[in-house]
């Protein structure tokens, strides 16, 4: 065993430190743009009781016969399972602690999620969602905000490729019609169904229209469609969607093949698709839930919500190559050894008083040599202690990156006691004169 090479669980990535600011960038957008519409942030524990799942999912989904990982603990009391979606844990957390009891909330979470699933691009075993919620809302005017909402992201991102696809799923009894229908119509045609669809024609049916197999396309084109089935309140709902969303400029197609694998959906379901990512070309997928939160043990109370996969977008934004997520720091300090890097070291962290960010060269390397990983670091000036600077209680601070003019500012010698001003105020666009 000493012997054996360790790796990463395969389908659960490293982010490395190179990749990090593209996420960090995306996430601190994120966060400015959920709460500029009102959501609240919940953390749900990563691992949650089987049954919550089982229950909330639905035993004939993938998810739940294939994908989650699931596991007795130590006692073998229990049987958990690593949280493969986000929904079912905030109507538990949103039920447990009476979340709605004064009023709807909007909620969102942010983090990791797992599915044994066959690894390929853009689909991992350790994934990473963004998702939104908001519970005790009945109209389709807060479908339309979520949906609304997400068309201002990708503006905010830079992504102009992701077009918006719609359905309505119906309530209940609308889709045990439709179901009825699609069994037959799939029945007749069982010679056409690859393997896959045949399995899912005894236990989720629904989930045949979407499948990418080509071969199938004509089959599925001319399946029963579940708009044929709506009744009078779906079809308001429906139409109430539409109008939102023509009145806020978003375009979007009705796509009545759209369905969800989850099966506490009802009435609006859509997705965010591009081109860019190949087959795993979903960027964001979501719906209206209302019959999930009673199913859970809950009051009968409206839902709606989306998840977004996080890799999926971070590969759109590395594609277009928009995103400057270059390393940088306000500071690198350089010193000579000795006592010149204890001042070092102090003048660091005066500095960081200040606000600023700042790397501290540390152990022990050329002036050269330093100079060159503070260029890389993408620090804005070099601040260097040497002998004769730690004499005079000063530092020389040495310009790192190209003025608008295509020159660099001159080094400058800068009394310790003012080094923070001076930087503060470089770093804020002053000019700055070189101490006499």
């Amino acid at each position: 065993m000493a012997n054996v090479k360790l790796a990463a669980v395969r389908g659960m990535n490293d982010l490395l430190p190179a990749q990090s600011p593209l996420w960090e960038w995306f996430e601190a957008r994120v966060a400015d743009w959920v709460r500029s519409y009102g959501y609240q942030q919940i953390r749900t524990p990563i691992l949650e009781h089987t049954d919550l799942f089982v229950r909330g999912i639905g035993e004939v989904t993938d998810i739940v016969e294939k994908e989650m990982y699931s596991f007795e603990d130590r006692s073998n009391q229990e049987r958990l399972t690593l949280r493969p979606e986000f929904t079912a844990g905030t109507v538990r957390a949103a039920i447990e602690h009476s979340l709605t009891y004064d009023g709807p909330k909007r909620v969102w979470s942010m983090g990791p999620l797992f599915r044994h699933e066959r690894p390929q691009r853009g689909r991992f075993r350790q994934f990473h969602q963004v998702n939104v919620e908001a519970l005790g809302f009945a109209g389709p005017d807060i479908d339309a905000e979520q949906i609304v909402m997400l068309a201002r992201l990708w503006k905010i991102l830079g992504i102009t490729s992701a077009r918006l696809e719609i359905n309505c799923l119906g309530q209940g009894d609308e889709r045990a019609r439709h179901r009825a229908e699609l069994v037959t119509y799939f029945d007749r045609h069982q010679d056409a169904l690859d393997a896959d669809s045949t399995r899912r024609l005894a236990t989720n049916p629904l989930r045949i229209l979407d499948s990418k197999n080509p071969a199938m396309a004509q089959l599925l084109g001319a399946a029963p469609q579940i708009t044929t089935y709506l009744g009078d309140a779906s079809r308001r709902h429906f139409d109430g969607l539409q109008e939102l969303l023509a009145a806020a400029r978003v375009e979007f197609k009705i796509n009545p093949r759209l369905v969800r694998g989850l099966d506490y959906y009802n009435l609006t379901v859509f997705e965010w698709i591009t081109d860019e990512l190949g087959a795993q070309g979903t960027l964001c997928g979501g719906g209206r839930y209302d019959p999930l939160i009673e199913r859970l043990g809950g009051k009968p109370t409206p839902g709606v919500g989306f998840g977004m996969g996080i890799e999926r977008v971070i590969e759109c934004l590395t594609q277009s190559g928009q995103v400057d997520t270059a390393a940088r720091t306000d500071v690198y300090v350089i010193h000579q050894g000795g006592a010149t890097a204890t001042s070092a070291f102090l003048t660091a962290e005066r500095l960081r008083d200040a606000g600023l960010d700042v790397i501290c060269h540390a152990g022990e390397a050329s002036m050269k040599s330093q100079m060159k990983r503070a260029d890389a670091s993408g620090a804005e000036f070099a601040v260097i202690i040497g002998e004769s600077e730690l004499a005079s209680e000063s530092a020389a601070v040495k310009p790192l990156r190209v003025l608008p003019s295509g020159t660099r500012a001159e080094q400058r010698i800068v009394p310790l006691q003012n080094l923070a001003d001076t930087l503060v105020d470089a770093l804020d666009g002053a000019e700055v004169e070189p101490e006499q």
